[in-house]
């Protein structure tokens, strides 16, 4: 007889979550943080967080990895962003005019992302994106946006929606401007913009993928990492084609170098995009790129005027107060350095956990060893939404929190080791399913579902 799944009751998020769904379509303000990503019954509505640890609203204290969605890299409440934000509350946060502190950031931020000329600051990273999209059209006079289809999100708006399952409310004519091109793939991109030769505006993509191999401490160089000569054929392809490069940096920004894969990697893009570590939670983003291509959306140029990024709260003098306290930290502090030490740990940790618990060809662990994601196969070694749910389940009745396992630099070595522990418990676990050729009596519920799907 299989035991049962474990009882790990939340009622006071069981009831926060009636309140959400009844007031705010999909219960969160983002896709990829409904209780849908969870477990039946079993997704914490958070109170509060400090450092790596969050507090659910029925006093439960998690560990906490992917904080943000990836945007909270040096952990929650850090003392060093708090303090500059504090500052500015009392100044006033927005006026009729530019403030200082809008220039004082951006300084800041081109001091450190050297391979950009100009930047120019948002809210979030979708209107980042969509205003490089619209200024790579303008400035090449040419329709057809490229996007990588390895890439699982650039923005919210209808020229990348389109090409997803969730393209409700898109039409078609929209959809069509959009094609797609694989990652680390020269030949089948230069295919792409042959056959589409002379439409394409830009090619658009993550620098590095989210879920390569993650490099050990022997393998530290750029020079060794494929990945540079990609981009670099990739450069030359965008030039010999006439396209606008651009390298979404949202989840590369910081986590790779301080000036993102760029940065690490030495290949300049025309523009770039930035966004969720920039304000360590804050809502800041950022565009950033070649001077004479940014000044077309500016006053000091003969040509048509491009409506680049003009936001009401896109210079919230706290959220870049922010900006500046977590690029200081970055840099004064070695955080991408402590990140890719506390990342290896944990991916050492938890693949000897699987490996003893006989579930290493189905527990995978994937990426950088910043930006870690893991992968849960079934019986037949393919991706299993059961197996993830029941992983995840023991997770967090353990007192771990991750969708992912995105380090902060919050995190220390005891953190890491508790989190293996609970790893390996749920391994033991995960095994027994196998054994049982059937995770469903692990489940308690309904699996998890991916964030992109047609129907509801």
């Amino acid at each position: 007889m299989v035991a049962p799944a474990e009882e790990f009751p939340l009622p006071r998020s069981r009831e926060a979550n009636e309140r959400l769904h009844a007031l705010i379509p999909g219960g969160a303000h983002t896709y990829a943080k409904g209780d849908d990503q969870y477990p039946a019954d079993l997704a914490p509505v958070i109170s509060h967080g400090r450092g790596a640890h969050v507090w659910d609203v029925d006093g439960n204290r998690y560990l906490e990895y992917g904080s943000g969605l990836r945007s909270v890299s040096l952990g929650h409440a850090h003392p060093r962003v708090v303090e500059a934000v504090r500052r500015e509350l009392d100044r006033g946060s927005n006026f009729v005019r530019p403030s200082i502190v809008e220039v004082e950031a951006a300084e800041r931020f081109l001091a450190t992302v050297r391979t950009a000329e100009m930047v120019k600051f948002a809210k979030n990273g979708s209107d980042a994106t969509t205003a490089a999209v619209r200024l790579a059209r303008a400035v090449t006079g040419r329709p057809l946006v490229a996007v990588c289809d390895a890439h699982p999100f650039f923005s919210v708006d209808d020229w990348f929606i389109g090409t997803t399952p969730m393209s409700a409310g898109v039409p078609a004519a929209t959809t069509e401007l959009t094609v797609t091109f694989p990652y680390a793939d020269l030949a089948a991109t230069e295919e792409v913009l042959a056959r589409h030769q002379g439409q394409v505006a830009c090619l658009i993509l993550e620098p590095a993928s989210q879920t390569g191999p993650s490099p050990s401490s022997q393998l530290r160089s750029s020079r060794e990492d494929p990945t540079a000569g990609y981009l670099a054929g990739l450069r030359a392809l965008a030039d010999r084609h006439g396209c606008v490069l651009i390298f979404d940096e949202m989840i590369t920004g910081f986590r790779w170098s301080e000036a993102g894969a760029q940065g690490l990697y030495g290949v300049v893009p025309d523009l770039s995009t930035f966004g969720k570590a920039l304000g360590n939670g804050f809502a800041v983003a950022a565009l950033a790129g070649r001077r004479d291509l940014m000044e077309r959306g500016g006053l000091r140029h003969p040509g048509d005027r491009v409506f680049l990024l003009s936001t009401t709260h896109g210079a919230e003098t706290h959220a870049l107060a922010a900006a500046m306290a977590v690029l200081t930290t970055y840099v004064e502090e070695g955080v991408t350095a402590r990140l890719h030490a506390i990342g290896e740990r944990l991916a050492a940790g938890v693949r000897d956990a699987a490996a003893g618990a006989g579930v290493g060809d189905h527990l995978l662990v994937r990426g950088r060893a910043s930006n870690l994601v893991f992968a849960t196969l079934g019986t037949d070694l393919r991706p299993s939404q059961e197996y993830r749910t029941l992983f995840l389940r023991q997770l967090i009745t353990g007192g771990v929190l991750a969708p992912s396992f995105v380090v902060s630099s919050a995190l220390s070595d005891a953190d890491v080791d508790r989190t293996v522990d609970v790893v390996a418990r749920a391994c033991a676990v995960y095994r027994k399913a196998l054994d049982a050729g059937d995770p469903t009596p692990w489940l308690a519920g309904r699996p998890v579902k991916p964030v992109f799907r047609r129907l509801a």
